[in-house]
């Protein structure tokens, strides 16, 4: 499946989002998570290929000549009138998704497989808690957007500064912590865990969402988990990417870590991505 690009727009320095339409989406089918998205394939410079091509055949081809996989957040999908809205997380000119989100302009086309997904704010909560950094903002927006009515919502957002700050929405009572980066000299991997844990106490059966960097899921874990503030089966918790690490290294290693993070609690949460 692919599709063409019809519209960039910079959401803040950090996010940018890319809609897509075309005739390659007449397939597509929503996923009914909050937390949806696509499997999207970056092609390296001198591919000898374009979009679209044929996914078993690029397999032939050295590695460093094989499109690079990047799963991506799907922020809305219009059914009327057949668009994909995309929100990727950007670092400057860096990374595979990130530079073709800076580059992309009407006409170009992205391939990719999906959508999938694999949570959306439980039903049966007294309330919600969403936590990440800029990766997970698009699925924190959707998520906050997702929840029943008059329900109470807690986002917990770091971003560099205020103007990584995006609107949010949510039919339930909104309520959101920014945590600012810039000028922070402490641990940045705690900077997300200290926020929550200053938090009042929730009552009642709380639904949490905990996506982002590495360390910084695993310190927010250890105090929803530790403090007994969420259940493991009310808490999706999933690292995207790792501080120090390039995308295939975190890649490379990202199975072993989710083992060693569940194995120091003896309790398991189902990552979502």
């Amino acid at each position: 499946m692919h599709g063409e690009v019809i519209s960039t727009t910079r959401l803040s320095p950090q996010l940018v989002r890319v809609t897509l339409g075309g005739d390659g989406l007449d397939d597509f089918v929503p996923s009914p998570y909050s937390d949806s998205y696509i499997n999207a394939f970056f092609l390296p410079g001198g591919a000898p290929y374009a979009v679209p091509f044929d996914e078993a055949e690029v397999r032939s081809h050295p590695r460093e000549l094989r499109p690079f996989p990047r799963r991506i957040t799907v922020r809305s999908w219009d059914a009327e009138r057949r668009e994909l809205a995309l929100d990727f997380a950007v670092h400057g000119d860096i990374g595979h998704a990130g530079r073709w989100a800076i580059h992309a302009k009407p006409g170009d086309l992205l391939q990719f497989r999906g959508p999938g997904g694999g949570y959306s704010p439980h039903a049966d909560a007294d309330s919600y808690l969403f936590v990440g950094d800029e990766s997970a903002l698009p699925a924190i927006a959707v998520a906050a957007e997702a929840v029943p009515a008059g329900r109470p919502v807690t986002v917990v957002a770091e971003v560099e500064d205020a103007a990584g700050e995006i609107p949010l929405r949510s039919p339930g009572d909104l309520g959101i912590t920014w945590v600012h980066r810039a000028g922070r000299h402490e641990d940045h991997d705690n900077l997300l865990a200290a926020a929550v844990q200053a938090l009042p106490r929730p009552a009642g059966t709380v639904s949490a969402f905990v996506h982002g960097e590495a360390a910084a899921t695993r310190a927010v874990r250890r105090v929803l988990l530790g403090d007994a503030i969420v259940e493991p089966e009310h808490l999706s918790c999933s690292p995207y990417w790792r501080r120090g690490h390039t995308d295939e290294q975190w890649r490379s290693v990202k199975a072993a870590w989710i083992r060693e993070v569940e194995a120091e609690t003896g309790i398991l949460t189902r990552p979502a991505r």
